[in-house]
């Protein structure tokens, strides 16, 4: 299959590229990495007017430390992040979830702005990004504003983001040296969206204790505060309560939704 005809655009700046899309409203679409995007395209999946290309925009390509948050460029790719060239601010959590998703071919193009705006429930950066509560920066048409990861992501495929805006950056917090993590994620083969992740985060310095359960129909349960994270470790009755909230109800993804919770759980010494 091919891409119905569309109109190509090159962005140059932020600005630009938010003018392009205001202009065409609806019916127009942002392009960084494609790796979702494109092959939708070509599959007739989804069909635009107009596509506006951001993959130019240097500033987006960029990171740097802001205070006590390292401020990433929605342009930059997974392999970059599992290369290492960023700061390592969160103890290897970053470079380690980069590095399992999908191939190195999609890892050298898809960029980090792009998986959390498309906003697949499975992608690994909407369940990580959900886990630390990062900022997601956004450039619109009424200018700049910043949500949390938790407030941004609104359901499957569905962001805070209005149609004249456009993820500029993520703001993800430094660990103290105190901090403590897991990432457990289960796929079918190497390569595939996870069936499953259970994901924690602990840094006693700061007072956080999350979990997370990602991969669902919808976006990830957090839970908060050391004290439940005890009882869905130790308490059958709560790991139930959570599968319930989550909405499963075949007993094969209880199963495996719980056993990644849990390993994530023990692995973060809870």
């Amino acid at each position: 299959m091919k891409a119905a005809t569309f109109e190509y655009r090159r962005a140059e700046t932020t600005g630009q590229a938010v003018s392009l899309i205001a202009a065409g409203a609806s019916a127009a679409k942002v392009c960084g990495g494609s790796q979702s995007l494109g092959p939708m395209l070509n599959l007739r999946l989804a069909q635009v007017d107009q596509l506006v290309d951001i993959r130019h925009i240097k500033v987006m390509q960029t990171f740097a430390m802001r205070g006590d948050v390292l401020r990433i460029g929605a342009g930059v790719t997974h392999a970059r992040i599992e290369d290492g060239e960023l700061p390592d601010v969160t103890k290897g959590l970053l470079s380690k979830v980069a590095a399992d998703i999908a191939h190195r071919a999609v890892r050298n193009r898809g960029t980090l702005g792009g998986s959390l705006a498309h906003a697949d429930p499975a992608a690994d950066w909407v369940s990580t990004m959900s886990l630390l509560d990062a900022g997601i920066v956004i450039a619109g048409s009424n200018g700049e504003r910043t949500m949390r990861a938790t407030e941004f992501l609104q359901g499957a495929f569905t962001t805070a983001l209005t149609f004249d805006e456009i993820v500029i950056a993520v703001e993800v917090p430094v660990f103290s040296t105190a901090a403590r993590w897991a990432y457990c994620k289960t796929c079918r083969k190497p390569g595939e969206f996870a069936e499953a992740i259970g994901a924690v985060y602990i840094d006693p310095e700061r007072g956080i204790a999350r979990a997370l359960m990602g991969a669902l129909g919808g976006m990830p349960l957090v839970v908060q505060g050391h004290a439940e994270l005890t009882r869905l470790l130790t308490q059958p009755d709560a790991m139930q309560t959570l599968l319930d909230d989550a909405g499963l109800e075949e007993a094969y993804e209880r199963q495996v939704h719980a056993v990644m919770l849990r390993r994530a759980l023990e692995s973060a010494n809870i």
